[in-house]
C-alpha cells in the first residue's frame, strides 16, 4: 500500500469522493502542514497553528495510480482560491499536495503545470505542493463524517 495527502478545503467530501475509488483501502482526515504536535479542531480553527484540513489516503498502486487521485483531487475544489473554498474561509482551507517522495512530487508538479497549461482557470493555480511533514488525525467524529449522517454516502 502506499499513501497520498491532500487538502481541498474542508476535509470532509474529499473524504467521501477519495473512499469510494477502487484501489482505495483506507482514508483519514486529519491536520497537515502546520507547528503545532497533535493539534485540535479548534486550534486549527483558530488559523494560529499554519495547518490545513488533509485527506490521508492509502491506496493500492496496482489497481490505482497516484496520478489518477491527483485528478480526482483537482476535481474536488477550485485550485485557485487562496486561503478558501467555497463558504469556507482561512488557511485552514487552502489547497496543498503534501508529497512523500520525489515520485510525488515530481507527479503533482507536472499535474499542476499541465493544469494550468489548460486554460481551465483563469487565474493561476494557487496549489501548494511541499514535502509532507507530520499527518496529525483528526478527532473521531470527523472520521468518515457524511457517511455516518448519511450525507452524499
Amino acid at each position: 500500500m502506499a499513501v497520498a495527502l491532500f487538502a481541498s478545503g474542508c476535509f470532509w467530501k474529499p473524504e467521501l469522493a477519495f473512499r469510494k475509488l477502487d484501489g482505495v483501502s483506507d482514508t483519514a482526515v486529519g491536520y497537515s502542514g502546520g507547528h503545532l504536535a497533535n493539534p485540535s479542531y479548534q486550534q486549527v480553527c483558530n488559523g494560529d497553528t499554519g495547518h490545513t484540513e488533509t485527506v490521508r489516503v492509502e491506496f493500492d498502486p496496482a489497481k490505482i495510480f497516484y496520478e489518477q487521485l491527483l485528478e480526482v483531487f483537482w476535481s474536488l475544489h477550485d485550485p485557485t482560491q487562496v486561503n478558501r473554498q467555497g463558504p469556507d474561509v482561512g488557511s485552514q482551507y487552502r489547497s496543498a499536495i503534501f508529497t512523500l517522495d520525489t515520485a510525488q512530487q515530481d507527479a503533482a508538479e507536472a499535474a499542476k503545470a499541465a493544469l494550468e497549461a489548460s486554460g481551465r482557470y483563469r487565474k493561476p493555480v494557487a496549489t501548494e505542493i511541499v514535502p509532507a511533514g507530520d499527518f496529525w488525525r483528526a478527532e473521531d467524529y470527523h472520521q468518515q463524517y457524511l457517511e455516518k449522517r448519511s450525507i452524499f454516502a
